[in-house]
């Protein structure tokens, strides 16, 4: 008899942790909690079928900068480097470090 394998695990999202960190109410999987990322960057990223933190943190950074680069000019100058390490931590609910990395990062300025 072979065992059915586990469904894999997936975070339990804690919006009382996100507003306690973000000090506002936090949707599951919003893209734009990630430094960088706002609504027109969120909405190429949904796209190209990439629309949860997971997701995003599973993204190699050179497949965020074509995803980036299909939005035309204007998208190209930003910097998508941190955006997969800002959606894990997001994914794995690390809302404090991720706020404090954002603090220290603030519009991808180092």
């Amino acid at each position: 008899m072979v065992a059915a394998m586990a469904p894999e695990v997936t975070s339990t999202f804690d919006a009382t942790a996100a507003k306690a960190a973000f000090g506002k109410k936090i949707k599951q999987d919003d893209l734009k909690i990630v430094e960088g990322i706002g609504p027109k960057i969120e909405g190429l990223f949904h796209n190209f079928g990439v629309k949860t933190w997971k997701e995003l943190s599973e993204l190699p950074v050179a497949k965020c900068q074509e995803v980036l680069d299909s939005g035309g000019k204007r998208y190209q100058i930003h910097d998508p480097a941190s955006w997969p390490m800002q959606a894990k931590m997001a994914y794995e609910g690390a809302w404090k470090e991720l706020v404090e990395w954002q603090d220290k990062h603030k519009a991808g300025k180092f």
